[in-house]
């Protein structure tokens, strides 16, 4: 199929060079052509955006949340055919890749719904015949960049708020999966946006780069590596605009002594192997108390050996390949290094020799914390298991890196519990289940260097996507 970008309301081919779409379970086959934007294209969005946003920002907000609400239900009445899309441009399975259709509906019902929520405070005044009330206003043009390891979702939390509150959209997604980013372009103008307020813009670096750069864009929203994303941070500092950022996780589950052993290996085998491990939020660092470690390790590797790795659209598949080469030479590269620093493998380890991109499902039992893969971020359905004397150790293990996006504890213990409330410098933490996975309505992002910048999701996005003013309102003399 060919794809195209979206400019001020018209469909076009881009005069950057061609890029294909490839289906990482069988690299030959092709599931999306097109052209990228060029540079001045991306210029050409952003002033569309910019002589839109006025026109937006003055709808009501009844009006906006109707085109959110009509474009969920397009999304969601494509769920299957999509989802089968995504599972082939990307490689989640096909229930999870329909899951994700759905939710990115689900999103869009959620930022629907504030236009029936308040949308300001009202303060008292210490002076007679005054109130002091704070109303919020949109920031304009936001520039959103996106990645591929949920290529309609993540932009879904991020364009669903950004237009609910009044703001214009230049969009770029991954340039890995861009069927399912026209796919949701395609859903929002035909469901009544106007001209110009979503503009999609197909690239690489260099229109990433354009679009955070240029003075016409007033916020800029990425997901990422945690590279490009302090790159994003430290060029809108420059600038003096807005920055939101989710990047990178090394995500820990811990599980104490008294946790429920086989619900703390499948709870663990989810976050670290389901999607491919390609999500920030995914189980990386498992770090097991001494008494119970042989045999939790044990039930982790044999739930992973057992796992069937396969086409994502094939039946019964529980794990999909990476989403490129490139993506399974570094997680292959990344698991010889730890072996070759004295990790054991418990489970995978070695490549399928197979079509395709695929890895095993693998665990390894680290010598220690000083590796290189306790710090280094694969994205990949790969965890490595460390033992930990006490509850205390095990809570200092998990801080034991530069980031702090999501982790899990498993245990019966309250009092424990609430201490890793308190000690676990994250973002995102699970009690009892796996350290993936996030509801539309409350926060998300993290500490560190995983998150900069206001949170995502729920109403924490209206601290970014709008801006406040307070006004003094004194009756006349």
């Amino acid at each position: 199929m060919d794809v195209l970008n979206l400019i001020g309301g018209r469909w076009v081919e881009g005069a950057g060079e061609e890029f294909a779409d490839t289906n990482p379970a069988r690299p030959s086959e092709v599931v999306a052509r097109g052209r990228f934007a060029s540079v001045p294209e991306v210029e050409r969005a952003v002033a569309a955006a910019g002589r839109a946003a006025p026109g937006w920002a003055a709808t009501p907000h009844h009006a906006r949340a109707a085109v959110l609400t009509a474009a969920a239900d397009l999304v969601a009445g494509h769920a299957g055919e999509w989802g089968a899309e995504l599972a082939r441009e990307e490689g989640k399975t096909l229930p999870e890749a329909v899951a994700e259709v759905q939710g990115a509906a689900r999103i869009m019902r959620y930022y629907a719904g504030e236009a029936d929520r308040e949308s300001g405070e009202i303060f008292a005044s210490p002076r007679p015949g005054e109130n002091v009330l704070v109303v919020r206003k949109p920031i304009g043009v936001a520039g959103l960049i996106t990645p591929f390891n949920f290529p309609i979702a993540i932009p879904a939390w991020k364009i669903a708020p950004a237009l609910t509150y009044g703001n214009a959209v230049v969009w770029k997604p991954s340039s890995l999966v861009p069927l399912l980013a026209y796919r949701l372009a395609w859903a929002l103008t035909s469901a009544g946006l106007p001209d110009g307020v979503l503009n999609l813009v197909y690239g690489e670096a260099d229109a990433g780069s354009a679009v955070v750069g240029h003075p016409g864009v007033d916020a800029v929203s990425f997901t990422g590596s945690t590279a490009v994303g302090r790159a994003v941070i430290a060029r809108c500092g420059e600038l003096g605009k807005p920055v939101q950022t989710e990047m990178g996780g090394k995500n820990a589950s811990i599980v104490l002594a008294d946790a429920d052993l086989d619900h703390a290996a499948e709870q663990v085998c989810l976050g670290a192997f389901r999607s491919t491990g390609q999500k920030c939020t995914a189980t990386s660092r498992l770090i097991v108390a001494d008494q119970v470690a042989d045999d939790l390790l044990e039930r982790v590797a044999d739930r992973a050996a057992r796992l069937v790795v396969g086409d994502p659209l094939d039946s019964g598949v529980e794990m999909g390949p990476l989403v490129s080469s490139a993506a399974r030479e570094r997680v292959t590269a990344g698991v010889a290094r730890a072996v070759g620093e004295g990790a054991k493998p418990l489970a995978g380890g070695a490549p399928l020799e197979r079509d395709g991109w695929f890895t095993p499902p693998t665990l390894l039992d680290l010598p220690g914390t000083g590796v290189d893969f306790w710090r280094t971020e694969l994205f990949g359905p790969v965890v490595g298991a460390v033992r930990a004397g006490s509850a205390e150790e095990a809570l200092g293990l998990a801080n034991l890196s530069d980031h702090g996006l999501s982790a899990a504890i498993f245990t019966r213990d309250l009092g424990a519990a609430l201490r890793a409330v308190d000690g676990l410098e994250v973002g995102v933490l699970h009690v009892n289940s796996e350290s993936a996975g996030t509801f539309p309505h409350v926060p998300f992002g993290g500490a560190r260097q995983s998150g900069f910048g206001p949170k995502e999701q729920g109403r924490a996005a209206r601290e970014f996507y709008t801006r406040t003013v307070t006004v003094y309102l004194g009756a006349p003399a």
